[in-house]
C-alpha cells in the first residue's frame, strides 16, 4: 500500500543579506526540505544547505517579475502536493512586507501543513551593522518601518505623519520615491534630518550614501545608489560611532 505523502510548506526570512544572519531553525528547514522556491533579494549560497533539493525562482523585481504572486502561490501548492516537503525561502522576515501572510492563507486553504521560520529584516539589521541604533537613548524613543511603494505603487500616506514626529524612520523599497519622501520632510521643516541610505545592506556589495534630508538626492546621484536600498532618517544617523566622522567633517563644510 502507498503511504500518503505529508505535505508541508516552510516559510523561512532569509534575513538581509549576509548568508550568515539566516536562524539556525531556517538552515534546519532548507537541510530537510525537497523543495525551495526563492526570492530575488535571497543571497544564493543559502541554497548550499540544500544540495539535492529541487530550486525554484520565483523572484520579483522592479520591471522583472519572473512570476506574479498568484502564480507563486499555485506553485507552492502544487510543489506540496507533488515533492511534500516544501520551503518557501524569502528575503529579510516573511511578514515584514513580504506577503508571507498571503501565501499562508492560499496554502492553508488546500489543507497543507504551514510554518513560519522568523528571519532578520533589513530594517533593523542593516542600521545595525553600519552603528545606527534605530531607538538610541536620549535620542529616539521610537521607529517607524514604512513600505515607500504601496500595493497600488503610490507612496505610503504614513510617511506624511512619520516626517512629523520625532521618530527614527525606515522605509523600505523607497528609492523610486526617494524625491516625493523628500519633499515631504522639507515640508514639515525636517531638512538637515540626518539621512542614510544603505545599497545591499550587510553584504559584500554594500555601499552607503550619508548626508541630509537637503542634500541626500544629490548623494545618490554622486555615489549612483539605487534598489535594493533602504532608508534611514533620523537623529540617530549620526550618532553612530562608525559614521560620525563623516558627519564631523560634514558641519565644518556647512559652517
Amino acid at each position: 500500500m502507498k503511504t500518503k505523502l505529508a505535505k508541508k510548506v516552510t516559510l523561512i526570512g532569509a534575513g538581509p543579506g549576509d548568508p550568515d544572519l539566516i536562524t539556525v531553525k531556517g538552515v534546519k528547514a532548507l537541510q530537510k526540505s525537497k523543495v525551495i522556491l526563492y526570492d530575488a533579494l535571497i543571497n544564493r549560497e543559502l541554497l548550499e544547505y540544500a544540495p539535492t533539493a529541487k530550486k525554484i525562482f520565483v523572484g520579483k523585481r522592479k520591471g522583472m517579475h519572473s512570476f506574479t504572486q498568484d502564480k507563486i502561490n499555485e506553485l507552492i501548492v502544487k510543489s506540496a502536493f507533488e515533492y511534500g516537503n516544501v520551503v518557501r525561502l524569502k528575503g529579510g522576515d516573511p511578514f515584514i512586507f513580504g506577503r508571507g501572510s498571503e501565501e499562508v492563507e492560499f496554502i492553508e486553504s488546500f489543507g497543507i501543513e504551514t510554518e513560519v521560520i522568523s528571519g532578520i529584516s533589513s530594517a533593523m539589521a542593516v542600521p545595525a551593522s553600519q552603528g545606527i541604533s534605530l531607538t538610541k537613548r536620549g535620542v529616539a524613543e521610537s521607529f517607524w518601518v514604512i513600505t515607500g511603494t504601496t500595493s497600488e505603487r503610490q507612496l505610503s500616506t504614513d510617511v506624511y505623519l512619520a516626517a512629523q514626529s520625532t521618530a527614527t524612520v525606515v522605509i523600505l523599497m523607497g528609492m523610486s520615491k526617494l524625491n516625493e519622501i523628500v519633499s515631504i520632510f522639507k515640508k514639515f521643516n525636517k531638512s538637515e534630518v540626518p539621512t542614510a541610505i544603505i545599497q545591499n545592506g550587510t553584504t559584500a556589495s554594500e555601499k552607503i550614501g550619508l548626508g541630509t534630508i537637503n542634500s541626500i538626492e544629490e548623494v545618490v546621484h554622486q555615489k549612483q545608489l539605487s534598489s535594493p536600498a533602504i532608508i534611514v532618517i533620523g537623529e540617530v544617523v549620526k550618532e553612530s560611532a562608525k559614521l560620525n566622522s563623516f558627519y564631523e567633517s560634514y558641519k565644518s563644510v556647512s559652517a
